[in-house]
């Protein structure tokens, strides 16, 4: 069922999933990271790159649909019509895939912590995690995530541990 159209302040038409082009900081639309760590590459699994690229297609349509009305934000996702969405739009609609999928209420950011932990209790070396992650240092992480690399290092010594009595059993 698609959502109800209505008339926008603007008189432009939109959907109960859109709301006005604006943002709680007009003057600062996006956020300079915290230090030169957040200006950093990602390495993208296959399956997340091949969404990308074809997100990257559908928007490139849609850039060639507006011509010149579409406007050059810099940024990756955008509204169909070129513009920016609004943080809180975007924090509605993944409350709503959440609630759709059967999952507890978390915020976005959450996902960053649970990918981070994650990657931890996968046995990605935190150093690798920590830049993953933009930290300046290892020890941002370390604290961040104290119990996961607890429990890693229980397993750690439980696995050294097991290989000792496996080499004890090969000589005996």
């Amino acid at each position: 069922m698609r959502p109800a159209r209505r008339r926008s302040p603007a008189g432009q038409e939109r959907g109960d999933d859109q709301q006005p082009d604006r943002h709680p900081r007009p003057d600062h639309p996006t956020e300079t990271p915290k230090s030169d760590a957040g200006n950093r590459d990602l390495v993208l699994d296959d399956d997340t790159v091949k969404v990308l690229t074809a997100y990257k297609a559908r928007r490139a349509a849609w850039k060639l649909a507006a011509g010149t009305d579409w406007p050059d934000t810099g940024l990756f996702f955008v509204r169909p019509d070129g513009r920016a969405w609004h943080p809180n739009l975007v924090t509605q609609r993944f409350r709503r895939l959440l609630r759709k999928a059967g999952l507890p209420p978390i915020r976005p950011h959450d996902l960053r912590h649970g990918a981070a932990t994650m990657a931890l209790d996968a046995g990605i070396d935190i150093k690798v995690v920590s830049e993953q992650l933009g930290h300046t240092t290892t020890t941002l992480t370390r604290d961040t995530y104290t119990s996961v690399v607890k429990r890693l290092h229980h397993e750690a010594a439980d696995a050294v541990a097991n290989k000792i009595k496996q080499r004890r059993r090969k000589t005996a």
